[in-house]
């Protein structure tokens, strides 16, 4: 398996920071055993619809791809929980959910799931888009102001995409709707900072690849975030931070007369978060 270049980057800056860190096998600041943290993205999306198609009956193929800016940002929840078992083991989850629709006016012919929307169409994308995952998280590293962890869960996404098309009396419309979900093993790497009582810095990267589970299409879903928090109290806090997804989502079609293709869909989501730390 190809380890993406985030995964390695996160796992390099980590252990440079780890020769500055204190003695192993000490404990967290941080004795508390369950931490919920509650808040929301303000989440920027970006969509790439991508389709070719071929016929070999007529010798002939087409291809082409169409950007989609979602506009404003989007206010979207955005929830995660750390379990610390002991000082080495932990069970990670998170729930994040997107939703926006853009529309716009097509400059030139676009094929697209075996039919071409031709050009002066009027446009419009639904997106909606959830993600949770389940991740145990082992240290290889644990010292007292630094933390370096390997992960290895499960990772449950949704998609729900619907794409419409209408150029007034010379066009029928077109009308297209990806509802997709599944579940898939995720890797990822973990780095944890505490160099104060009060203050806590997280940086966590992660990997999908939608062949490895039993979603029906093929794809791959990237994540990285960082987070800093301050605790007003051992049981109370505030965070905030930096969130990234991407996702990858294509599948093959079959079409008359004869024509075959692929229809793609990228999704990229990228903004600061915020909220509340919860501790017991």
């Amino acid at each position: 398996m190809k380890i993406p270049p985030f995964l390695i980057l996160s796992g390099l800056t980590a252990a440079a920071l780890v020769t500055l860190a204190a003695p192993a096998n000490a404990q967290e600041h941080d004795p508390n055993a369950f931490t919920l943290r509650i808040g929301a993205m303000n989440a920027d999306g970006d969509a790439t619809l991508r389709g070719t198609a071929s016929s070999d009956m007529l010798g002939q193929s087409a291809s082409g791809s169409r950007n989609f800016d979602f506009g404003s940002a989007e206010v979207s929840p955005r929830i995660d929980g750390v379990w610390r078992i002991s000082d080495r083991n932990r069970v990670i989850f998170d729930y994040f959910r997107y939703e926006k629709d853009n529309k716009q006016t097509l400059g030139q012919d676009f094929s697209y799931g075996g039919a071409t929307i031709p050009a002066d169409s009027y446009v419009k994308l639904d997106s909606r888009f959830q993600l949770a995952s389940l991740i145990y998280d082992f240290a290889v590293v644990q010292t007292d102001n630094v933390s370096l962890g390997l992960e290895l869960g499960a990772e449950w996404a949704k998609l729900d995409a619907k794409l419409t098309a209408d150029a007034g009396d010379d066009f029928n419309g077109y009308r297209r709707t990806e509802k997709e979900d599944g579940v898939a093993p995720v890797v990822g790497l973990r780095f944890t900072a505490t160099p104060s009582e009060h203050w806590l810095i997280n940086v966590q990267g992660q990997y999908l690849d939608a062949g490895w589970g039993s979603f029906d299409y093929d794809g791959k879903i990237k994540r990285a975030n960082a987070t800093v928090e301050y605790k007003f109290t051992p049981n109370f806090g505030l965070f905030a931070g930096y969130d990234w997804f991407k996702i990858n989502y294509s599948e093959n079609y079959t079409a008359d007369p004869g024509i075959q293709g692929r229809a793609g869909l990228d999704l990229e989501f990228k903004g600061p978060v915020a909220g509340l730390t919860f501790a017991f």
